[in-house]
């Protein structure tokens, strides 16, 4: 899909913006980690996965014969789930490093999903954050996406960073560095997900759309494209918990979030999104009516 570039937000983003708001609450911080193999299982390319002799941290990579990705071990209807992810310096183009919810594997063609994605890029260039949610989104012949994208305000190369989704019945939230950047607010069924997902991590060749609409391919003499995962903490009410589990507080009020959560997420919004599927007029947002209602 066309990136459409807000230039003005654009230069700002490149040029720094103001200082960082505190959030004035920090989930990340309210849970211990998990050590991996407590919480997730390797689900394609084991020979591209290297999980450290304590478990806290783990390494996939792509190259010519494969990527790697690894799945939670448990369903979820809902949680707060969240990673420290440190991406590959220089030419990732065409390189997608993700960690995302989904139940694709149980209603393929047919599935839900909430994305964080990491879009490879060329050297000098930031990294695009590609959050994004589907409703029962694919199978049709029509994906239809509900994307935001961001350019971060800091180097994600340069060290490790949080990044979080919290999914409740009634909101999605997306997190950096507890700095919620967006939330998304169920309406209605039909634009929410509400079917139990498993948690991911990968890293793929997504060549033919990742970097300025496929214009820019994996290139392999750049190989192997690594990305790094540490502090795993999932927290939530699994597909076979009592109906009387509650989901994790986005906020100190539960739900919703805080004013101070709120200015940091318009901070972020106004200086680093670059997208925003609502605000594009090439889409037809007859199929995206959260846009409008």
């Amino acid at each position: 899909m066309a990136l459409l570039l807000l230039p003005s937000l654009l230069l700002l983003s490149l040029h720094g913006g103001n200082a960082q708001p505190s959030p004035g609450y920090y989930p990340s911080h309210r849970f211990r980690p998990l050590r991996f193999y407590h919480g997730f299982n390797n689900l394609w390319g084991p020979q591209h996965q290297y999980v450290s002799r304590d478990q806290s941290t783990v390494t996939i990579w792509l190259d010519r014969n494969s990527g790697s990705g690894f799945k939670s071990n448990r369903p979820f209807r809902n949680g707060y789930f969240s990673t420290s992810i440190q991406l590959q310096r220089g030419y990732t183009a065409g390189v997608i490093t993700a960690f995302y919810l989904s139940n694709n594997e149980a209603h393929p063609g047919f599935h839900d999903e909430v994305d964080m994605e990491f879009l490879g890029t060329m050297p000098g260039k930031p990294y695009t954050l590609q959050t994004n949610v589907y409703i029962r989104g694919s199978g049709d012949g029509r994906i239809i996406g509900r994307e935001m994208k961001f350019h971060l305000w800091f180097d994600p190369t340069a060290g490790f960073h949080n990044y979080a989704i919290l999914w409740s019945s009634r909101e999605i939230i997306f997190f950096v560095d507890d700095v919620p950047i967006r939330r998304y607010p169920r309406k209605s069924e039909y634009t929410f997900p509400l079917r139990p997902m498993w948690l991911y991590g990968s890293i793929w060749d997504a060549s033919s759309w990742a970097t300025d609409d496929g214009k820019y391919k994996a290139d392999y003499r750049y190989q192997p494209f690594v990305a790094r995962f540490t502090r795993f903490i999932v927290r939530g009410c699994t597909a076979y918990a009592s109906p009387r589990c509650r989901p994790v507080r986005s906020s100190p009020f539960g739900v919703g979030l805080s004013s101070r959560q709120t200015l940091a997420m318009r901070w972020a919004q106004k200086h680093y999104m670059v997208y925003n599927y609502c605000w594009d007029p090439k889409r037809d947002h007859s199929l995206t009516p959260e846009c409008w209602s």
